[in-house]
């Protein structure tokens, strides 16, 4: 994953770097460095960011059948 991809997902997301950090336990400055120095991003950090996305996403669905009623 590239840094313009990470963050595009981080946006999809609608999470910064220091949220995602805190979400994934590391540090702000750890997330920063990524992508710098020849520190690329950790390879788990694209499918982490999908899952939350599609989780979310997942949530506001759930939430919308709740609200319509459909399943009370």
């Amino acid at each position: 994953m590239n840094n313009d991809i990470f963050k595009e997902k981080l946006k999809l997301a609608e999470l910064n770097k220091t949220t995602f950090a805190e979400l994934v336990g590391t540090s702000g400055q750890a997330v920063n460095n990524w992508n710098t120095n020849g520190r690329e991003i950790p390879y788990w950090v694209e499918s982490w960011l999908n899952l939350y996305i599609e989780n979310k996403k997942c949530k506001k669905l759930k939430q919308l059948i709740k609200d319509a009623g459909v399943c009370n």
